[in-house]
């Protein structure tokens, strides 16, 4: 594969795996609101969709290097966690507040996990090809 059709499967899996990531927040934005556990207003929200939809498609893009031909699901699973981990703790530095962070951590696993599994639903219905 040559690099031009490379950099085209990569944005094409960064862009899939950014919506998608940006959509599971958004739902998970939408919980913490409904439940008042965090009300942030619309400028802060536009900010934390933007990171989140630029987390979503650099996770993407990187995923898609991770799997190639491999069908290894502890590979997959550790991206997943990995790119959690990152976002995650790095909270830490800004809140004291464990049971917030702790919830921060899941959202961040069930975010990654949802971006990955619209990946591999692209890969196997052939919308973007793996990298070789």
């Amino acid at each position: 594969m040559n690099k031009m059709i490379e950099r085209e499967q990569s944005l094409k899996a960064g862009l899939i795996s950014g919506l998608a990531f940006t959509l599971a927040y958004s739902l998970g934005e939408f919980v913490k609101l409904f439940l008042l556990i965090h009300v942030s207003d619309g400028l802060i929200l536009a900010i934390r969709m933007a990171i989140a939809f630029i987390s979503g498609f650099l996770f993407g893009v990187t995923y898609l290097y991770i799997v190639r031909q491999d069908e290894n699901s502890h590979l997959k699973d550790g991206a997943v966690l990995a790119f959690s981990l990152v976002r995650g703790l790095a909270l830490v530095e800004l809140s004291e507040n464990y049971v917030l962070l702790a919830i921060l951590g899941i959202e961040s696993i069930c975010c990654f996990a949802i971006a990955r599994l619209s990946i591999d639903w692209a890969l196997k219905g052939n919308l973007i090809e793996p990298h070789q």
